[in-house]
């Protein structure tokens, strides 16, 4: 049994831990960096609307977010675009402090509209088209890039990932071992008691596995210290852990002093029936996504300062409302930037005006920034990778440069 296979066995609640490797890219260790992964395909059109687009208003009668000024109306940013109202007090505030920047007409050129494999295609970060290679996410490899090995030599100062999720990711896959828990779970009671620990390492104490089975377990233990701390406090008037936000507050804790790579997703993003408008399904998702990432920012405190977090999807939706008041399967989507040291206050990225005309097989947001170019460019500027580093980390790609730190 591979190593990475028998700690995903211990259980969610025991962590895998790294194997060795040599002192990473210098500076490497400063920086945060969190991928949030919206899964099901949301309605960018209602997140980041097109207020200058009358054709939008057209084919949206009854779930178009209304314009600037009007009852429920979109929070302006730019002439041209402006930003769902649920997320005035969360999202807007870092906007304005330029801490905030949007990628609109972002994502892959899959064209299946299959959530699955174009969750899967994103995540291996490889080639469309090509034999996918199921072994090798594109944060791994990142990963793996930072972290070069160089002989035997023991690891000093490695840049260390993590999982929020209770399986691991394809995202996170490959030949990093990289551990992963869910949160939300850890923070009650553990799939695997003392007692059951200490029998597990015993069977494998000897062994070449027995290393990497303790650590695991130490590091479960570790983040179920950090969430009693939380669970006391909460008897104080401490926020609930309830939802995404506690999840968000408590990936803060890890990420200020242990982990340096995160990944997390969040669900209920398929809304083909009864989506809402400024109000209603899709309103209560962004606000309580809004909220997690701005609790996120402010958990991690003075690290804010050197932290990136990238909300992606795997697709957007339908530039048209469907006959159930919600929306479809559709293609191109947006992006979020933010964090401390964010270009942000501006929409970013190759951009055209939305009309009949120029969506998609004539329903459909376009891409025209394409998701590995766009963060092959971000891991440039965070890491200092040069073109053949970006290439290895996703294949055949060119990075694109939009300054967003």
């Amino acid at each position: 049994m591979r190593r990475r296979h028998l700690l995903q066995a211990l259980g969610a609640s025991a962590l895998g831990v790294h194997s060795a490797s040599a002192m990473a890219t210098p500076g490497a260790q400063d920086v945060r960096f969190l991928l949030v992964f919206l899964r099901g395909g949301y309605d960018c059109a209602s997140l980041l609307v097109p207020t200058a687009s009358s054709y939008y208003y057209e084919t949206r009668p009854n779930i178009a977010i209304a314009r600037p000024g009007q009852n429920g109306g979109a929070l302006p940013l730019t002439p041209d675009w402006g930003l769902h109202p649920a997320l005035a007090e969360s999202m807007l505030p870092l906007y304005q402090q330029r801490q905030l920047a949007f990628v609109p007409f972002a994502g892959t050129d899959d064209l299946s509209r299959s959530h699955f494999d174009t969750q899967d295609s994103m995540e291996l970060g490889q080639p469309v088209g090509g034999r996918r290679d199921y072994r090798s996410g594109f944060l791994n490899r990142l990963v793996a890039e930072l972290n070069p090995r160089t002989g035997n030599t023991p690891a000093t100062a490695t840049l260390q990932p993590m999982a929020f999720t209770s399986t691991l990711p394809l995202v996170l896959r490959g030949a990093v071992d990289v551990p992963n828990t869910l949160l939300s779970a850890a923070a009650g009671r553990s799939g695997v008691d003392a007692r059951q620990a200490q029998l597990i390492e015993s069977m494998y104490r000897g062994t070449p596995l027995a290393t990497p089975v303790v650590e695991g377990f130490a590091t479960r233990e570790e983040v179920a210290r950090t969430m009693q701390g939380e669970m006391e406090a909460a008897s104080r008037n401490a926020l609930s852990t309830k939802g995404f936000e506690g999840t968000a507050r408590r990936m803060a804790k890890l990420m200020q002093t242990r982990y340096q790579l995160g990944f997390v997703d969040v669900g209920g993003w398929d809304t083909h029936v009864a989506q809402g408008a400024a109000t209603g399904a899709l309103s209560n998702r962004f606000e309580e996504l809004g909220r997690g990432l701005a609790g996120f920012a402010d958990e991690m405190g003075p690290a804010w300062k050197s932290t990136v977090v990238v909300v992606v999807s795997e697709f957007g939706r339908t530039f048209r409302e469907n006959g159930n008041r919600g929306t479809d399967h559709g293609h191109g989507t947006v992006f979020w930037v933010l964090g401390g040291g964010v270009g942000g206050g501006r929409i970013v990225g190759e951009q055209q005006a939305l009309t009949a005309t120029t969506l998609f097989q004539n329903r459909d947001y376009p891409v025209l920034n394409d998701y590995r170019a766009v963060l092959g460019g971000l891991f440039a500027r965070l890491y200092g990778l040069n073109a053949a580093a970006v290439a290895r980390v996703f294949p055949r790609t060119k990075g694109a440069d939009l300054r967003l730190v």
